[in-house]
């Protein structure tokens, strides 16, 4: 057979020398360059193919068997997922890195495979590094003799050459058509699908081939359709949810000229002939898990810079192109290099899954071009562990037929226990629906399943005929996403997980009291998660599908009085109270009360608060034996006796706590170091105040004639605060002899103008007090 001329062609001999002297290399070639088809091709014996997608698996599948002249299923198969054509006569096939991760669980020596191919390594899948991962332990321990080649689109291949073991990196280099790079900003106040439509209209006007669009998702693609409905203009669509005969019409050339519009399934490792041009929208959809609030989902991001040269490329395979870039010119230095890896970001409950499948649940000791994060696989790991699929950290039994499904764990789940519950057909029905997310709408039961996918999922389990309840088959696959509303005629629901979630408005859910929700996804911003598909239940079906989550909680605590009960919940969701009466429940609540609202709530006295304050001062200035007296350390003293509810806390003697303070013995000299009351000249005993430090004597002046030296409380001089005769403040001194030398005659001559009738004496020293 006479291989087509392309460029892979040049590195095929050192290729297979390559790993016939080491087992394994790199091979970097771009889009165009042959990689996907003409190297398997080349390779002796059995060959397997890894490649991200089922659309890329067939069209190589595809492609590969018609340069043979034979029949898809002949010398070159395909196995995808609900697909496969492959016969005893397939020498190569080609697979999804997802079903090879499962046969290799099976067979982790890959009996009769003399060589596996992982393509587009660089897309840097989660199923794709985990498959890389156990190749290579499977290739240390079981199979030495397996030859593994890894293929990659970019030049970032030194790092998987080094993880592979030091293997050689050869490189293809592709004889592509120049691509004339054209930016199109957006306008002010521009939509992102509007601009896409602008530029869309130029690349057609512009160019006489067909137009590739690259945006992020279904969604965006449906809304840029619509804006050319009933014009002239052919636009076809693909993306992974089309059936396999829908891509594959797709992928043929047509007469008239067309628009494409795609997802990032047309990236790479798949040939859209006839294309001349490339819209590119410079946004992604990647997988995104926050595990805070239990939400796994898609986010839209900028694509990299490296993503966008593979999707500039595009327009080049066949003939000179151009490329439309849907931002300012500026903003290209300002991509990230390389798009980030699904495994830091992505949900990681199905590789938890398979590494407990393979023996390691934590990934020690096998190579990772990057290892799951730890906190993160540890959330997978509890997921699986409420599944069932995981104990102790070993796989169950439950776990293995989970993982043979190949479903996310969850949909397993869904699977196996709705089949019981519901019936086979209804839970096919709810997990095809799940795992495709098909249509539009937030009511699952207005939503349609295909019929392939679901006669395929009915046929993994028994036939049985169940309650038929779509609801509780959601439940089984999302329990923590059991929601119940908030109050009456609300829209926001509690999820079980505790996250809140709230439906859009003119919903057909809107006076649903349980939901069992699918999908829900939090935007940036928005204080609630927004529910986007789920199905009516009840609090019957909700204990049915999450035992696990199902118990009971004492809370006690104080909110302005005192709370004390037992809770019946299904997770974060209480479903029935029951009062706790018992003293002992509600004091709990009393001291929680007193510590969050402090002492204050007990009864204090005028003497008690300057007892307080007398303690205070003496633990501020000779520390212990003399103890603090904040309400944290009072708090342990406190006897509530028969105390109940708030209003009993107003009728405790905050006396009682102080006095239980006090220390003893050194108590008998409390008065002594700390008097209430201090006697002065004039006979009268006047309160201290302890509120501050030092501690202050308010006295009228002519009451401490004859003091010469100023009085102290444990050795600490007051601050006196000299009064007038009307009781109103005329000086404040620390050093009361410097005040009769210096500051007393000027408050003499004031006061002796304003107060002609009392006693203001010359020299303040000698003469004796007067109370009046």
């Amino acid at each position: 057979m006479e291989l087509p001329d392309l460029p892979v062609r040049a590195v095929l001999p050192e290729l297979i020398e390559t790993l016939s002297g080491w087992g394994a290399a790199v091979l970097v070639a771009p889009p165009g360059t042959g990689k996907t088809t003409l190297v398997p091709l080349a390779l002796e014996g059995r060959v397997v193919i890894a490649e991200p997608r089922r659309i890329a698996a067939r069209a190589a599948a595809a492609r590969m068997a018609a340069l043979l002249g034979e029949p898809v299923g002949a010398t070159v198969g395909y196995s995808v997922r609900g697909d496969r054509k492959v016969s005893g006569s397939t020498r190569i096939e080609v697979v999804t890195s997802g079903l090879l991760v499962r046969r290799l669980q099976h067979d982790p020596e890959l009996s009769g495979v003399g060589t596996v191919v992982l393509d587009e390594c660089h897309e840097r899948h989660l199923d794709a590094d985990l498959l890389l991962a156990l190749l290579l332990d499977a290739r240390a321990g079981l199979r030495p003799d397996l030859r593994l080649l890894a293929t990659s689109a970019t030049v970032a291949a030194d790092r998987l050459a080094e993880l592979m073991g030091g293997v050689p990196v050869l490189t293809a280099h592709a004889r592509t058509h120049p691509v004339e790079l054209l930016h199109v900003p957006p306008q002010k106040g521009e939509r992102p699908e509007a601009l896409v439509a602008r530029a869309m209209r130029r690349a057609v006007a512009e160019t006489p081939g067909d137009v590739l669009v690259f945006l992020p998702g279904v969604p965006e693609i449906r809304r840029v359709a619509a804006l050319f409905q009933g014009g002239d203009l052919r636009v076809d669509v693909l993306h992974g949810r089309l059936t396999a005969a829908e891509q594959d019409a797709v992928l043929r050339v047509g007469r008239e000229q067309r628009v494409l519009l795609s997802t990032s399934i047309a990236e790479s490792s798949l040939t859209v002939p006839g294309v001349r041009a490339v819209v590119d929208a410079g946004l992604s959809r990647v997988p995104r898990v926050d595990h805070r609030r239990g939400l796994a989902g898609l986010a839209t991001v900028r694509v990299s810079a490296a993503v966008a040269d593979q999707r500039a490329g595009r327009a080049g395979r066949e003939a000179p192109g151009r490329a439309y870039r849907c931002w300012p010119e500026h903003e290209q230095s300002t991509l990230p290099r390389y798009p980030e890896p699904e495994i830091r970001s992505a949900d990681l409950t199905s590789l938890a899954l398979e590494l407990a499948c393979w023996g390691t649940p934590d990934g020690e000791g096998l190579s990772w071009w990057d290892a799951p994060p730890r906190g993160a696989l540890e959330a997978a790991k509890a997921v699986l562990g409420n599944l069932g699929a995981l104990r102790d950290g070993r796989v169950t039994g439950r776990g293995e037929r989970m993982s043979a499904l190949g479903l996310h764990p969850r949909l397993a789940r869904a699977l196996l226990d709705g089949g019981e519950l519901a019936g086979s057909r209804t839970a096919a029905e709810v997990v095809a629906i799940l795992d495709e997310d098909r249509g539009a709408g937030e009511d699952i039961t207005g939503r349609s399943a295909d019929r392939r996918e679901v006669g395929r999922l009915s046929k993994l389990i028994p036939a049985t005929s169940g309650s038929g309840d779509q609801a509780l088959v959601v439940a089984l696959a999302h329990p923590e996403r059991l929601a119940r509303r908030r109050a009456p005629g609300s829209p926001v629901y509690l999820m079980a997980g505790g996250t809140a979630a709230e439906l859009p408005q003119g919903s057909r859910l809107a006076d649903a009291e349980w939901l069992a929700i699918a999908v829900a996804d939090r935007e940036p911003g928005r204080i609630h998660a927004r529910i986007r598909l789920a199905a009516r239940a009840d609090e019957q079906l909700a204990v049915q599908a999450a035992p696990a989550l199902l118990g009971e909680r004492e809370e006690i605590a104080w909110d302005g009085d005192v709370v004390a009960r037992r809770v019946r919940h299904l997770g974060a969701i209480p479903l029935s109270t029951t009062q706790l009466t018992d003293t002992a429940h509600l004091q709990r609540a009393l001291r929680a009360g007193l510590a969050a609202e402090g002492l204050g709530l007990l009864s204090w006295s005028p003497a008690a608060v300057r007892t307080r304050q007398r303690l205070a001062f003496l633990h501020e200035v000779l520390g212990a034996p003399w103890p603090e007296v904040t309400d944290e350390a009072l708090l342990p003293l406190v006897d509530l006796g028969n105390a109940r509810r708030k209003s009993d806390l107003a009728k405790l003697k905050a006396d009682h706590v102080l006095q239980a303070a006090m220390p003893w013995p050194a108590a008998v000299k409390f008065d002594d170091l700390a008097p209430d009351r201090l006697e002065v000249p004039s006979g009268s005993r006047i309160a201290v105040d302890y509120s501050t430090t030092p501690p202050t004597l308010p006295v009228k002046v002519q009451e401490v004639f004859g003091w010469t030296e100023t009085p102290t409380v444990a050795g600490i001089p007051l601050v006196l605060h000299l009064l007038t005769p009307a009781g109103r403040p005329t000086a404040v001194t620390g050093d009361l002899k410097s005040f009769w030398q210096t500051g007393y005659p000027q408050v003499r001559a004031e006061l002796r103008g304003r107060y002609p009738k009392h006693r203001w004496p010359e020299d303040p020293m000698t003469a004796p007090p007067a109370r009046r």
